[in-house]
């Protein structure tokens, strides 16, 4: 299984992600980080990822290789990052079959209907079990909100 975790700018998003991913799957699961730029990757790397890298043909040759992605919803929004995300990166993310989990981040262009307006721990809650949900094979839908301890 490889999950791809994707972020841009100073990638603390994306290392969150990791964080709480190697937090709670097992140490087979492959994780593998695209970043906008090198200091995203570096950072990811950091957090525990097992490859990283970062640029467009990273992304066209990586993505496809993917069983889950991770990241903002703007990783799949070309021009997004304040244009480090170009067009084909998107591309590149969008047309991959893998599942795109998705954390709905705001893009100061784009509103996101149906989105809870949940702090990103939270949301980072949902990720997970929308991860984990993919691996044991169950298909569940986006909880709406969130109560108690996860």
């Amino acid at each position: 299984m490889k999950i791809l975790v994707v972020d841009g700018a100073g990638g603390s998003i994306g290392q969150q992600i990791i964080v709480r991913l190697r937090e709670q799957l097992p140490d087979k699961i492959e994780i593998i980080v695209l970043g906008t730029n090198a200091i995203a990757v570096s950072s990811m790397m950091k957090a525990g990822a097992n490859r990283g890298a970062s640029g467009e043909n990273a992304f066209r040759i990586t993505a496809p290789e993917a069983d889950i992605i991770i990241g903002p919803i703007s990783v799949i929004v070309p021009n997004s990052f304040m244009g480090e995300l170009t067009a084909a990166m998107a591309e590149s993310l969008s047309l991959s079959k893998a599942k795109k989990i998705l954390l709905p981040m705001s893009q100061p262009h784009i509103d996101i209907v149906g989105a809870s307006n949940l702090p990103l721990p939270h949301l980072m809650d949902e990720m997970l079990r929308m991860v984990k949900s993919t691996l044991t094979g169950n298909k569940t839908r986006r909880v709406v909100e969130v109560k108690g301890n996860v």
